[in-house]
């Protein structure tokens, strides 16, 4: 059984790389016949991901100018409107390697949160013509996100995993009776613990991330995270431990959370985490800390999986949703609109800190009902096959 994961841009973004390992992992654990295989748009950065059978180049290629693809490219849109055969060949290093599967996985857990996917629409179009099974991994999709075309799109799968209820609920409500419930198979990454930098207390640093891609959607938070962390050195003798998640050019949390270091690293109480460890790496610190506060999603599911009481800084339903799986409830997730309310950061730190047992009772009785469905996932796969 060949199984091919694609709309993966490369481990550069941990939560990604999260994705990628773990699917592998539970792949191989339920299917020993399995294999498996990643198409990436960097493929160079996802050789530190064990237990994949081969790792393909699938990065877009241009179409050059005046080149023959160029004209007829060209004369199709014109005459027809039809964009497809542009579209394939940019696409043509995924799409050369479809022959080759019997699964095709779109991995990209929130690719489709984020305005139309033509690439992606043709890829799964040429899935189904070769009459492979199409999946849709571990997905989120808000009520927002969706189009008459991305519901066209929708309908090709033969089954769509949604990793929380608010996406199953709406893709129920809109008629695609072939989805799933599961969880983030990142709930199941392993961990590895590396030795503790100087400054970090054990049993009492708090972990923050911030990112680019959330600033830059509320310029006023990046003030209010720095209030935050003055505040949290003001009231508080914890450690605060900057944690970088995505390191994409133009995209890069060391950055931000450089600047955080610089103007914070006088105190003596804050560390910055180097922006080249693994997923796998990043959850052994994150895992040995006492709170984390976070907007990158793997990030936190990193935290919510070894138990650690979070607030998310959230900007997608995904956070909304795994919050709700985990609590019943949409507890301690920041809206975009919220994050630069200095006020609200730090009365939910404040939450954190004063439901610290409660938060962490919860997630310990939670947590293992979550995993359970990742794995799942594996098994609505093989029923489809």
């Amino acid at each position: 059984m060949n199984i091919m994961m694609f709309a993966h841009d490369g481990s550069q973004n941990r939560g990604c790389e999260a994705i990628v390992r773990s699917s592998a992992h539970l792949l191989k654990e339920h299917w020993k016949e399995a294999k498996i295989y990643l198409a990436s748009g960097m493929p160079e950065t996802d050789k530190i991901i064990p237990k994949l059978d081969g790792i393909y180049d699938g990065s877009t290629r241009p179409i050059g100018k005046f080149s023959y693809d160029w004209l007829l490219s060209s004369l199709r849109l014109k005459l027809f409107n039809d964009e497809s055969y542009a579209l394939g060949r940019i696409h043509s290093n995924i799409i050369d390697n479809i022959r080759n599967m019997d699964v095709c996985l779109s991995i990209g857990g929130d690719n489709y949160c984020y305005g139309e996917q033509p690439g992606w629409y043709e890829i799964d179009r040429r899935v189904k013509q070769q009459g492979k099974k199409l999946v849709l991994w571990g997905c989120s999709i808000g009520e927002e996100d969706m189009s008459e075309q991305k519901l066209r799109d929708l309908k090709l799968f033969d089954l769509i995993l949604t990793r929380e209820t608010i996406s199953y609920d709406m893709l129920r409500d809109k008629g695609l009776n072939q989805v799933k419930l599961v969880a983030d198979p990142a709930f199941t990454m392993e961990k590895e613990e590396l030795a503790l930098p100087d400054g970090w207390q054990e049993g009492n640093t708090i972990g923050l991330n911030f990112s680019p891609l959330v600033w830059k959607r509320n310029e006023g938070s990046r003030t209010a995270i720095a209030v935050l962390i003055q505040h949290i050195l003001d009231t508080t003798d914890m450690t605060i431990a900057l944690t970088p998640h995505v390191m994409v050019e133009g995209n890069n949390d060391y950055d931000i959370l450089k600047h955080y270091y610089e103007s914070f690293r006088s105190t003596g109480r804050v560390i910055l985490l180097p922006d080249h460890l693994t997923a796998t790496q990043y959850k052994g610190y994150i895992a040995r800390m006492r709170f984390f506060i976070g907007a990158r999603t793997h990030a936190t599911i990193a935290a919510y999986s070894n138990h650690v009481p979070t607030m998310v800084l959230g900007y997608s339903v995904k956070s909304k949703g795994i919050a709700r799986d985990l609590f019943g409830e949409e507890k301690l997730v920041l809206g975009i609109h919220d994050i630069a309310d200095k006020r609200k950061l730090i009365n939910g730190f404040h939450e954190l800190v004063e439901e610290e047992e409660m938060i962490r009772a919860r997630l310990k009785l939670a947590v293992p009902t979550i995993q359970d469905r990742s794995h799942m996932a594996v098994q609505y796969l093989k029923e489809i096959v």
